[in-house]
């Protein structure tokens, strides 16, 4: 059986989420995250929440056992991107794209009722 959860309109970009993504993807629940807190990338926390996210959603939804849990999909796609600008020399303006992602982790275990 499958879980997901979703963590959507996260500000950072979605290059640096896959990054972290790659890393877990496969993994059993508990090693994912323990690599996931000593991570240094600023975006490993909010992937741990939204992997935690899931395996709470397993467990209390569909009674599945967090220990035989495993990431089986794990993706970042573009979210919205909020377009600004900094002021440059000579009266010009250049623009600063702020971008957000979609986080998706999907969980996979065996029943266990």
């Amino acid at each position: 059986m499958e879980v997901r959860a979703l963590a959507a309109d996260q500000p950072v970009s979605a290059r640096k989420v896959r990054l972290v993504l790659d890393r877990i993807r496969g993994l059993g629940v508990a090693e994912a995250l323990t690599i996931l807190e000593f991570l240094p990338q600023p975006s490993a926390r909010i992937v741990w929440k939204t992997v935690k996210s899931a395996a709470a959603n397993a467990e209390n939804n569909y009674n599945l056992d967090p220990d035989r849990l495993t990431v089986k999909r794990a993706s970042a796609g573009e979210s919205r991107t909020l377009k600004r600008f900094r002021a440059r020399s000579r009266g010009r303006a250049a623009p600063v794209l702020k971008r957000t992602s979609h986080i998706e982790i999907v969980v996979e275990g065996d029943e266990g009722f």
